[in-house]
């Protein structure tokens, strides 16, 4: 088994369950169940991982991986990323489905056309994924990737649109020093929570 040419992430690996080398693992597939159905799994680094069991569990699943049979071994897993090849997945996808490796380096535009930068990264802490968007200056966006914040995702044409207000990306106006405005009326930073796209 060889690591993965062009990996897709299927999940992350959270603690250990128990003493006998069960983990905790948020899986990014659509049917959570389906984390062992395209072979091994590989952690960054090459390893393979065949999984023998899987099972449901509030937000995760129980993983059992075939040569993982004690706590210190699955505690050594902990927050390794989990890949397989894109040749194994399924190339025929559902509407308003995408795979994660397919959306990094991806521009992303407003509603006026305008660059805002390109995605690094997706993220899901929990709630649902958060697209990470760096642009060319300035630190890093946490958008929530839902339909209202993102109403268009073109992985043919290599375009990520958003709307800004609905991604509370709003622009901000220039601060009159002179008007002695009030702090709370500021604008915020951007907002990094939202629903399932």
């Amino acid at each position: 088994m060889t690591k993965p040419r062009n990996p897709v992430q299927l999940g992350v690996v959270g603690a250990a369950h128990g003493i006998r080398g069960e983990l905790r693992v948020k899986p990014f597939t659509d049917d959570p169940m389906a984390l062992g159905r395209y072979g091994p799994l590989f952690t960054a680094d090459g390893r393979a991982l065949t999984v023998a069991s899987v099972r449901p569990a509030k937000d995760v699943v129980i993983v059992r991986f075939g040569d993982v049979t004690d706590r210190d071994a699955a505690e050594a897993l902990t927050g390794e990323a989990l890949f397989v090849d894109r040749s194994v997945l399924p190339e025929e996808l559902e509407e308003e489905e995408f795979y994660h490796a397919d959306l990094v380096g991806l521009p992303v535009f407003d509603e006026t056309q305008e660059e805002i930068g390109k995605v690094i990264a997706i993220h899901n802490f929990g709630a649902s994924d958060i697209l990470e968007i760096r642009p060319d200056a300035g630190p890093t966006l946490m958008v929530p990737f839902t339909r209202e914040a993102v109403p268009k995702v073109d992985v043919a044409e290599g375009i990520v649109h958003l709307d800004s207000s609905a991604a509370g990306l709003d622009h901000q106006k220039p601060i009159d020093e002179d008007a002695h405005p009030d702090p709370k009326a500021r604008p915020r930073g951007p907002k990094s929570a939202g629903g399932n796209r």
